[in-house]
Formats: structure tokens, C-alpha cells, sequence
């Protein structure tokens, strides 16, 4: 069940009870009660509070796992004004059935599609805009600098430097790329980023939707380049016995020298031992020059269910969520990225490096998992897997995700 609570600053609430009564109620549905992201909610909704005191905050919270579950169940039978959810296809099957509404006014109205371009077309469908989006983080490969400055190796930009790079990092005994593939999504991340080099944006949004099949010559040219990685470069040994954390310890010892991995990582890096000079960050190179440069970037965003109850200030707090100043403190609490252009972000370089990456994107991915249908990405991230395992059964395992995806998207 979810937790219920009001939330009002203090001094705020007893005002407004000697008064009699809130004027009206807003209800949000949260999804994370981590106690990081749980924190910038609530520090985010008692500063609305603060500027709103006319509004009565009603916080549902739940875990995301749970959050997953009971969404469809509440937008159809009482729906909240206010839902957390994920941008791209995540959102899609809620924009076709009807139970998202549009918000194209409040990114009208506020400037968003300046300030938050990057990201609107993840936020788009159907020539509409559906959310806002309040937090993101980037994806790319963290090397070791200090094995790259041994070798003299530059930061590779095409993916014939990459071979290269990786063709001298093994003549001197290094892996080119750690991974931990225990959990799959590893192994998802590394497919997505050769397939948005190879293909393009709206290949991987084609896919994820099951608007083209596995089997279809633009994926096998993604599959066949991966080959190429893993013959060309290689990944550690046993990574599908590895969480994602066991594969830091082959980067902190100095063993393998890439990480396709997110920005989370870096705390990972700097607990087993590693400083920061030790560690850098760079894009995953380009493969196909004519093709834009879309990157992976998982984003968290809030929507107006289309049976919201108060719409106006579901509006005032979607705009609220976006604003630069809220955005910066949001994500300084939580260790993210702000989306809106004009925030302020850390002095981090990771985080600067990101920041400048995704707001100079083509178009941002929201990982293979969250794009694609639950039933489907499971059955992906296990074919990804048995392929870094064996590519020899590239052919197979296409041909059995060409039938899955019949099954989960009829």
C-alpha cells in the first residue's frame, strides 16, 4: 500500500488551519523511497508548499518495483494529479490508451522547449508533449586515464581509433572493456549504445517499440559490429558470473581499462581505491559519421494522468518541477543531472561532463529496459548476454527475439 502523507511546511499548515481549511488538494504518486531521491522530493514539494500555501499536498509514496505494478490500476480507477514516470516508450502505452494527458501549454508557457530541448523529443509522441522531466544521468565509457596516459593513448572519437586504441591496450596486457553481465542490463547498455552509433535514434525507439524485427539488416549490422568489439577489443573473463560492481575491481586494479557504464559508477571507482585523476569520462565513439549523436540517458519525469481531479495545479507544479533553480538543488541532493539547461550543476567533472554531453544530444535514449515492454527487454538482455558469451549464435538468438516480440506485441 502506499504511504500517505501531508506535506506542508509546518509554520505553513497551522496558518492554514486557523484559517479553516487548504483550498484545494494536489495529489502526487512518488516512486522512490530511497532515502536520497526520497529527500529532494520532499525538500521539492515543501518548497512548493512554501510558494503555494492556497494548495494542500497530498504525497503517496511507494518503491519503484511496487510504483511498476500499480500504476496502470491507478491511473483508470483514482487517479492522482500527479504521477511519477519514465519518458520515451515507458510513457507510450499510457499516451495510447488515454490516461496521460498533453501538456504542450506548460512547456508553451514556460520556455521548456528552449530550456529543455535536449530531451523533448523523449518527452514527444504523436506531435504532443506528455511530461516533464526532473532529473537525468549520463552513460558512457569511464577509462582509466592514467593507463591511457602510460600507453599514450587520446580519448578515441571513431570507432576505428577505438579498435586501435584497444588493438595497443591488449599488445601491453590490458583488457580493453570491463563488464559485469550477472544482472544483464550491463550487457543492454553496451547494445544500445552500438545501435544508436549504428543505427540512429529512431532505429532504437523503432525497435523497443517492435516496430522492426531483430532480424532486420540494421540490427544484424549492430550485432555485427559488437562482434567486432568483442574480437577486436574483448571484455574481462567471467563477466556473467559479475554484478556490475564486482567489475570494478578488474578497472581498479588496472587489469581492464574501459567501463561502459553510467554516472552512478563513479562513487564504485573512488571506494575501491581509485582517485579522481585516475578516472575519466568520454563518449562513446561515433561508428557512422552521418548519423547524429543520441546518447543514453535515463531520465525521471512527472505526468498529469487524464483523470486528474486538479488539473491547474498539477499544471503550476510540473512547471514548478522544471524550473532551473528547482532542478539545481533537486540534483544536487541526489547526485544527478538537472535537465532544464539554465540550472546550475556541480563542480564535479563528471557531472560537468554530462551535463555539456546531453544537452548537446540528438535525442536521448532511456535504456533498452525501460524502452522496451518488460516481457520483451528480458528476453533482449538474455539473448545480449548469450551473445557476448558465444557470437557464433547471433543468427539464433535473433530469430527467438523475432518471436518473442510477435508474442509481446500483438
Amino acid at each position: 500500500m502506499f504511504l500517505n502523507m501531508k506535506t506542508a511546511v509546518a509554520a505553513i499548515a497551522l496558518s492554514a488551519m486557523a484559517g479553516g481549511a487548504f483550498a484545494r488538494d494536489l495529489v502526487i504518486n512518488f516512486d522512490d523511497l530511497n532515502p536520497g531521491p526520497k529527500k529532494g522530493f520532499d525538500d521539492a514539494v515543501a518548497l512548493f508548499q512554501k510558494e503555494n500555501p492556497d494548495i494542500n499536498v497530498i504525497v503517496n509514496n511507494n518503491d519503484r518495483e511496487a510504483h511498476k505494478t500499480a500504476i496502470r490500476n491507478f491511473l483508470t480507477a483514482d487517479a492522482p494529479d500527479v504521477t511519477s514516470w519514465y519518458p520515451g516508450n515507458r510513457m507510450a502505452p499510457f499516451v495510447d490508451a488515454g490516461l496521460f494527458q498533453p501538456i504542450d501549454d506548460v512547456w508553451e508557457e514556460n520556455g521548456f522547449k528552449e530550456d529543455l530541448a535536449a530531451i523533448m523529443p523523449t518527452m514527444s509522441r504523436d506531435g504532443k508533449i506528455w511530461g516533464v522531466p526532473y532529473s537525468y544521468y549520463q552513460w558512457g565509457i569511464y577509462y582509466r586515464k592514467d593507463i591511457f596516459d602510460l600507453l599514450e593513448l587520446e580519448e578515441p572519437q571513431t570507432w576505428d581509433e577505438l579498435l586501435a586504441a584497444c588493438g595497443k591496450m591488449k599488445a601491453n596486457g590490458v583488457t580493453p572493456f570491463t563488464i559485469g553481465t550477472k544482472f544483464l542490463w550491463t550487457a543492454a547498455g553496451v547494445f544500445d549504445y552500438l545501435n544508436l552509433r549504428t543505427n540512429g535514434y529512431d532505429v532504437h525507439n523503432a525497435l523497443t517499440a517492435g516496430e522492426i524485427k531483430y532480424t532486420d539488416p540494421r540490427i544484424k549490422a549492430t550485432f555485427t559490429n559488437w562482434e567486432t568489439l568483442i574480437n577486436e577489443c574483448g571484455f574481462v573473463d567471467n563477466h556473467a558470473s559479475m554484478s556490475w560492481q564486482d567489475a570494478i575491481a578488474p578497472f581498479a586494479n588496472g587489469d581492464a581499462a574501459m567501463y561502459v557504464m553510467g554516472n552512478f559508477s563513479v562513487d564504485g571507482y573512488k571506494n575501491a581505491g581509485l582517485t579522481e585523476d585516475q578516472i575519466d569520462f568520454m563518449p562513446f565513439p561515433t561508428i557512422d559519421a552521418s548519423i547524429p549523436g543520441a546518447e543514453e540517458a535515463p531520465a525521471d519525469a512527472f505526468f498529469i494522468p487524464t483523470n486528474a481531479k486538479n488539473v491547474e495545479d498539477a499544471k503550476k507544479f510540473l512547471a514548478f518541477v522544471a524550473r532551473p533553480d528547482v532542478q539545481t538543488q533537486w540534483n544536487k541532493t541526489i547526485g544527478q543531472l538537472p535537465i532544464n539547461s539554465k540550472a546550475d550543476i556541480s563542480d564535479d567533472k563528471f557531472i560537468q561532463e554530462g551535463f555539456a554531453l546531453l544537452n548537446g544530444a540528438a535525442g536521448l535514449a532511456q535504456f533498452y529496459d525501460r524502452d522496451a515492454p518488460a516481457e520483451m527487454a528480458k528476453a533482449g538482455m538474455e539473448g545480449f548476454q548469450e551473445f557476448m558469451l558465444d557470437t557464433s549464435k547471433m543468427d539464433a538468438i535473433l530469430e527467438r527475439l523475432d518471436t518473442v516480440q510477435e508474442e509481446v506485441y500483438k
